[in-house]
């Protein structure tokens, strides 16, 4: 696989969960709503639908992200000559603000403007800093032709944070249609960072792409969390999560991916020889995806999908392939254009427990087809739980179903 190229291919628990899933909302974007008393249609894989900054907005948090490492200093990227009128590039104003930052590390302050980023060149940060968007900074990735590029890129660094504000790519102005790597925010085989409270929209490639450095990127990434993040329009991914360790995910929106496969809202498939190990996904809403809603996709062990709301997406909710030790907890998957959930190709050590089921696979029904695989489920619901003949140790219990 080339490197950066994910594969084509009880009551009161359920009061809070609703709870702090509406409260992680209000500071999301809404993409696409259904007429009140109504079911809304799969999305429109044609279509490149509209973004909407997220606002400002108090909510509550199933993670406090953990504090980072680092000094007092704090460098403003006016200091350093940047612009903010959405003009002038303002990508070297900002490395010079990142290398004016002593060895300690510390803050490097964006106040409110529209930055131009050269992606091909990135704001390239540091270990021990902060990279603080306030709101209404925006990076918007300045139009190119390459088939790679990312707007703030993280390798092999130690301790990091960015937070704030918004990434716009440039997916609706790239010049050629050659490529799937041009991302948001890249972070490879860098250990303990932080991305939170940031929307990312627009990109060529992924919102944001989670990896491995040096050869044969055997380095790892160890030790991210993604926090109340909305990614939301990009061409290929959401989120990828690829050679890893150690990711946690919560109270984020990944939606609307269209363009190039495998279009998922969160990819975590690991390039060989390496693997993605201990990913918690929590209270996060997946919905109108062109491919599905979650991958796990081969050399994939311990991934915990939580409390999140899986919706609209035009293939499965989740779909596991050679992947083991997966834990599927309350959940609400529904109108899926495939099954539910799809585990298939030798997955194994699964347990799907207390998730709410409803009116999947609609894409297939349509069409007068069968759901792929053997129903598992407590009342053996045909679209709600798939699996193949070679898989195993898959516990299915205390579901709700509601399939059409």
């Amino acid at each position: 696989m080339r490197p950066d190229n994910p594969g084509k291919v009880g009551a009161a628990d359920g009061t809070r969960r609703d709870f702090l899933r509406r409260g992680a909302l209000l500071a999301l974007p809404v993409v696409f709503s259904g007429a009140a008393g109504t079911r809304a249609p799969p999305p429109n894989p044609s279509a490149t639908p509209a973004t909407t900054p997220s606002p400002a907005a108090a909510a509550a948090r199933t993670l406090v992200p953990p504090e980072r490492a680092r000094g007092d200093a704090r460098v403003d990227v006016r200091d350093k000559g940047a612009h903010g009128d959405g003009k002038h590039d303002d990508t070297a104003a900002f490395n010079a603000a990142v290398e004016a930052l002593p060895i300690t590390g510390g803050t490097v302050h964006v106040p409110a403007g529209s930055y131009l980023i050269d992606a091909l060149k990135s704001v390239r940060l540091r270990s021990r800093m902060h990279l603080e968007l306030m709101p209404g900074a925006r990076l918007v990735a300045m139009a190119n032709g390459s088939r790679k590029y990312f707007v703030v890129y993280a390798s092999e660094v130690e301790d990091v944070e960015v937070s704030g504000g918004e990434i716009v790519g440039e997916r609706n102005r790239h010049d050629g249609g050659d490529g799937e790597w041009g991302h948001g925010i890249q972070i490879r085989g860098a250990s303990r960072v932080t991305v939170r409270d940031l929307h990312v929209s627009d990109c060529w490639g992924d919102g944001i792409y989670i990896g491995g450095a040096g050869a044969r990127q055997a380095v790892l990434s160890d030790d991210v969390v993604i926090s109340k993040v909305a990614s939301t329009g990009n061409r290929r991914q959401g989120l990828s999560i690829c050679q890893s360790r150690n990711v946690r995910v919560h109270d984020c929106e990944f939606s609307n991916t269209v363009g190039t496969n495998p279009q998922y809202g969160i990819d975590i498939e690991p390039n060989r020889p390496h693997g993605a190990y201990n990913i918690h996904i929590e209270n996060c809403l997946i919905r109108d995806n062109r491919g599905g809603g979650i991958q796990i996709f081969k050399r994939v062990a311990g991934v915990t999908v939580k409390d999140c709301t899986i919706e609209r997406n035009h293939g499965a909710g989740i779909y596991a392939a050679a992947a083991r030790d997966g834990v599927i907890v309350g959940n609400s998957i529904l109108d899926n254009g495939l099954a539910g959930i799809s585990l298939r190709k030798e997955s194994h050590d699964f347990e799907v427990r207390g998730n709410r089921f409803d009116n999947n696979g609609i894409r297939r029904r349509a069409a007068g087809g069968h759901a792929r695989g053997h129903a598992r489920g407590d009342d053996n619901s045909e679209w709600a739980v798939r699996t193949d003949d070679d898989t195993r140790a898959i516990k299915v219990s205390d579901n709700r179903y509601a399939e059409r």
